[in-house]
């Protein structure tokens, strides 16, 4: 039973996760729409931000205790291999894909990755990917087809910027998801993501230097940005990193699929996006990939239970 409630709860929280990243991409179109803003600055601004808040929630509920993960010296290299090649690498490439493109193209192609993962999986584990499992990566593929294209390759008009930043995003995506389970699975959500992304926020302002791009933000763009870090970062990456120790990566990358939806359905009601039939379609095969990954999971818990 307790197996079946972890299940369901790791579902929901990576669920939940996956649309916060939504609303973020909206968000963050928002700003380079109305602010021209460089996808560098935002990088750091939401890497540093959500990094310090959660690091600050970390020592008040741990104290020194926080700080523990860093006397284990492989888990300290895997932190930073993570926080470099998984969220820093996912925040700029996604930013990236949005400013060459918008939200609703650059959640659409980040969404590759659930044709990334399962292969990977399939392949470090030496065994064959089950029907179900491939049923759900074809829907998966045509939900993104008919979202990106409206079911006519030549209408898919992309830039380079957009079209290789988008890939980046599909493949840290998988990154982030596989580097993450043994660390949040011991350390705890929290604490990898802190310090995952003050270590990544810390190394891009070094290298990058983006403190010199000029910001014309008034104070509804400040809001707007504060969003971008609670909720677009902060909770976003807790809940997902959460839900993969949990269900696993696959399942729960899979589960990011909810991305996109939620995407176009806020940059719809908030920017007035238009959308057509074959988008609504093409949602359609991502939520269904969703319920069959859902019920394919159930099954197999009940099968442990039994």
């Amino acid at each position: 039973m307790n197996q079946g409630k972890n299940y369901y709860k790791g579902m929901l929280i990576a669920s939940t996760g996956a649309i916060s990243w939504g609303l973020s991409g909206t968000m963050s179109q928002y700003l380079f729409m109305n602010y021209n803003l460089n996808p560098a600055w935002l990088t750091m601004v939401r890497m540093l931000g959500a990094g310090a808040f959660l690091l600050v929630l970390s020592l008040i509920r741990q104290k020194g205790e926080a700080f523990a993960i860093f006397k284990n010296k492989k888990d300290t290299l895997h932190l930073i291999v993570f926080a470099i090649l998984g969220l820093l690498f996912c925040q700029y490439a996604y930013l990236s894909a949005i400013e060459n493109s918008n939200s609703g193209t650059a959640t659409v192609l980040q969404t590759l990755s659930v044709v990334m993962v399962p292969f990977f999986v399939c392949i470090s584990k030496k065994k064959k990917p089950e029907v179900k499992e491939i049923f759900s990566i074809a829907l998966a593929l045509l939900g993104v087809f008919l979202i990106a294209t409206h079911g006519n390759p030549s209408q898919m008009v992309l830039s380079k910027g957009g079209l290789f930043w988008g890939l980046c995003a599909a493949l840290a995506a998988v990154f982030y998801s596989t580097l993450s389970e043994r660390l949040v699975a011991t350390w705890g959500s929290q604490i990898v993501t802190g310090f995952g992304m003050l270590i990544g926020g810390v190394a891009f302002t070094a290298l990058g230097r983006p403190w010199h791009f000029y910001v014309p933000l008034d104070k509804k763009g400040i809001f707007v940005l504060i969003l971008i870090i609670l909720i677009g970062t902060t909770m976003a990456f807790l809940c997902f990193l959460k839900g993969v120790s949990v269900i696993g990566p696959d399942k729960a990358l899979l589960i990011g699929a909810l991305e996109p939806v939620s995407a176009t359905v806020i940059s719809f009601l908030w920017l007035h996006t238009a959308f057509t039939i074959a988008d609504i379609i093409g949602f359609v095969c991502i939520l269904a990939t969703v319920v069959i990954l859902t019920g394919s999971g159930n099954k197999e818990e009940n099968k442990a239970q039994a």
